[in-house]
């Protein structure tokens, strides 16, 4: 795990520094990069990497838009690179965490157990927010149409208005050389009862899990974790957890960003 301490990029020098950025937020662009970097890679999941995330400052505040490709190459995070991001935790009537193995088509993280949902909000009409607010109702929305592409939820069984905000975080980890994140993540909770058709080009394994089978599953060394999971469950995720049925709304909607 890295720590963000990558030099500031703002919307005075983001086009210097990255050239690929598209300052027109919410314009429909594909970026003109070299194929090399996806070579080999699941054709399904290179055009995902055409999508176009929200590019951002250090405070949330967006100053741009990038193919998810630009954004995820480690040689642009190390230059300060950062967007945004969701991560939906879905709990069932039980208070049950769901929980995803990414499939091994995956180009950054594959084949690692994190939470139900993790994904971006794009640089599309109904996604993007340049303030608070209505940036959560961005993330709601994008976590809403991604718990369908990857988890085959339907839209109906998880309204936005049962998504409930808690905080963003602000990390930066390594994938592996070529490949990364750097991304303020808003994290979202989510309480339904929810039928599920995985997206095998996604999600390879799916699994209910208490608090307890949560720690046990970090105890077996032969699992692997995303490292925003990790980060999340390390520091403030159980404590959410115990509250989930009363007391959670003493933690919803904060306003600072938590740097980690």
């Amino acid at each position: 795990m890295s720590t963000t301490t990558t030099q500031t990029v703002t919307a005075q020098n983001v086009i210097r520094l990255f050239p690929e950025v598209n300052t027109h937020l919410a314009s429909s662009h594909r970026t003109q990069t070299s194929t090399d970097d996806l070579q080999g890679y699941d054709e399904e999941q290179i055009r995902l990497m055409e999508e176009v995330c929200i590019v951002l400052d250090n405070d949330d505040n967006p100053i741009g838009s990038a193919s998810k490709k630009v954004c995820h190459l480690m040689s642009n995070i190390d230059s300060g690179l950062l967007h945004r991001a969701f991560s939906v935790f879905l709990f069932d009537s039980s208070n049950r965490l769901l929980l995803q193995q990414r499939a091994s088509e995956k180009i950054t993280f594959p084949d690692m157990w994190t939470n139900t949902c993790c994904s971006h909000p794009l640089g599309v009409p109904g996604e993007t927010g340049a303030d608070l607010e209505t940036a959560v109702m961005g993330v709601k929305r994008a976590a809403q149409r991604k718990l369908g592409h990857e988890l085959g939820i339907k839209k109906e069984q998880v309204p936005i208005e049962k998504f409930n905000f808690l905080t963003r975080i602000h990390y930066l980890a390594p994938s592996d050389g070529k490949w990364g994140e750097h991304e303020i993540d808003y994290i979202l909770f989510v309480k339904a009862d929810v039928d599920l058709e995985a997206n095998p080009n996604e999600v390879q394994d799916v699994r209910y899990v208490s608090p307890d089978e949560m720690k046990a599953m970090f105890k077996d060394e032969s699992l692997k974790f995303t490292p925003w999971f990790k980060l999340i469950c390390h520091s403030l995720l159980f404590e959410w957890w115990e509250n989930l049925d009363s007391g959670l709304e003493k933690y919803l909607n904060e306003t600072e960003i938590r740097r980690m």
